[in-house]
């Protein structure tokens, strides 16, 4: 049977704003309760700083509220239960595309991150080989060699802007993995990750200037930036369909090679070009907030650092570790990115759009509702996490996390809609930090702390600058 493509969204916000306090004026059951009253001051302190009033919210109202943020009334839904709830026992009657997810259509266009129902699980089902572990696998190579490259510009005493550093490693290793092309070499592949960059910059700014149309407004350069990425997307698309090579590994020419199981069918040229897109974006951004996190952690608690350490001299010996290792033979390094991806998953809230009225708690949610779960601040509750803005990372040791409740953790996503690129994510940032850590050690200032922005992904706000010493110099320790 044919699965149609989804209705384009307005584009006009002011539009988009009318039409959503239409909504919440008809509807036809109660929100739950909450801070609702129309409030700036509120409103800037969550979009500078969301956790604390989520997590405030939490306390007086439970795991579901209402909160009112710009204009629009919002429900947040958290804890093990309500995650599990939006993810997977109910997951069906919550749509991606109407949540705030919508606003990343006029970049990505239909990709698996805006797009819902049978649409996307035939997306799903398409795209799912080239997320097998052998092709996985096969992209390890490329993480090494950009890695070791990388790496090798680095000297004792220098000093390192960590999170830019990683964005521009991170974005290599996409361009080559996901579309085959080099940044490197003048020509299609460097012209692609400087327009990325300036188009996924739109999406760092703030609201109110997101919503400004015109000559010279982020919006407008946003545009300019994928028109050109389209360009070249689709000529690249033209030149493989035209000279096809099955010995490409790169997901793009997997793409192109797929068939729909129902019919037979391939993806259209659009469709190859949005879920591309898309998974440009989900992993180039998590993976450098992720690594950047990671290693700031690191620096800060010298006793994982050194169980980090021990456990590569024990099993790798000095030696390039393989994906097998990377991927199950590293324990002390799978639990240190486990608590980093809880106290930090970059992907921090699930924005969806209620299909019909449904009842949570206790509490009525009318049809339409903007509904978020959000895996930062459901990471954070201390009646599910122990002293939870401490970093330890043995909350993750076998044991441990096999006791967590059902939706406890979801730095992923969940359900059907779990990242389709999370084990490609685990290893890419697994070998950054193991290769960089066989060199080296990052130090950070004394005093130095970091705070953090969520525009679109948690990144840090300011630039992470660490010192770059020897390897055989203890952590925390000067020349």
């Amino acid at each position: 049977m044919a699965v149609t493509a989804p209705e384009q969204l307005p584009s006009n916000p002011l539009l988009r704003i009318a039409v959503d306090l239409n909504d919440e004026r008809t509807a036809e059951v109660p929100y739950p309760p909450g801070p609702v009253d129309f409030n700036l001051q509120r409103t800037f302190r969550f979009v500078r700083d969301p956790l604390p009033i989520l997590l405030a919210a939490y306390r007086e109202y439970g795991p579901i509220f209402s909160l009112r943020v710009f204009h629009g009334r919002v429900v947040f839904m958290l804890g093990p239960e309500a995650n599990h709830y939006i993810t997977v026992s109910h997951a069906s009657n919550f749509h991606w595309r109407e949540g705030s997810f919508g606003d990343l259509v006029p970049l990505l266009g239909d990709g698996l991150l805006t797009i819902d129902g049978a649409y996307h699980r035939r997306a799903r089902r398409i795209m799912l080989p080239a997320f097998h572990r052998e092709r996985i696998a096969a992209a390890g190579d490329t993480m090494v060699e950009e890695t070791l490259r990388s790496l090798d510009r680095w000297q004792p005493g220098q000093l390192v802007d960590v999170y830019h550093w990683a964005r521009e490693l991170a974005l290599r290793v996409a361009m080559k993995a996901l579309f085959g092309l080099d940044p490197d070499e003048e020509g299609a592949g460097r012209r692609a990750a400087v327009d990325f960059e300036r188009a996924l910059s739109f999406y760092g700014t703030d609201f109110a200037v997101r919503t400004m149309r015109g000559p010279l407004t982020p919006w407008r350069r946003m545009q300019a930036a994928r028109r050109t990425l389209d360009t070249i997307i689709y000529a690249e698309i033209e030149r493989r369909r035209r000279h096809p090579d099955p010995e490409r590994p790169d997901v793009m020419s997997l793409l192109l090679e797929a068939r729909d199981e129902d019919g037979g069918e391939p993806l259209t040229d659009t469709e190859v070009r949005d879920q591309v897109m898309t998974l440009l974006f989900a992993g180039h951004d998590t993976t450098t907030s992720t690594v950047s996190f990671m290693l700031y952690e690191l620096a800060r608690h010298p006793a994982a650092l050194a169980k980090v350490l021990a456990e590569q001299d024990t099993v790798l010996a000095g030696r390039t570790p393989t994906v097998a290792e990377l991927t199950s033979g590293l324990p002390e390094l799978e639990m240190v990115l486990d608590e980093t991806l809880r106290l930090y998953p970059a992907a921090w809230v699930g924005p969806r759009r209620s299909v019909e009225t449904f009842e949570f708690d206790g509490r009525t949610v009318p049809a339409g509702a903007y509904v978020n779960y959000s895996s930062w601040a459901s990471h954070r509750l201390p009646d599910v996490w122990p002293e939870p803005e401490a970093f330890v990372p043995e909350r993750f040791a076998p044991a441990a996390r096999a006791a967590l409740p059902k939706g406890a953790y979801i730095p992923f996503g969940g359900g059907s809609r779990t990242c389709i690129g999370m084990r490609f994510g685990q290893l890419e940032i697994k070998t950054i930090v193991t290769l960089l850590l066989q060199r080296h050690r990052l130090e950070l200032f004394p005093g130095r702390t970091m705070t953090v922005r969520q525009m679109p992904t948690l990144s840090p706000r300011e630039p992470l600058e660490m010192l770059v010493r020897e390897r055989g110099l203890p952590a925390g320790l000067g020349a």
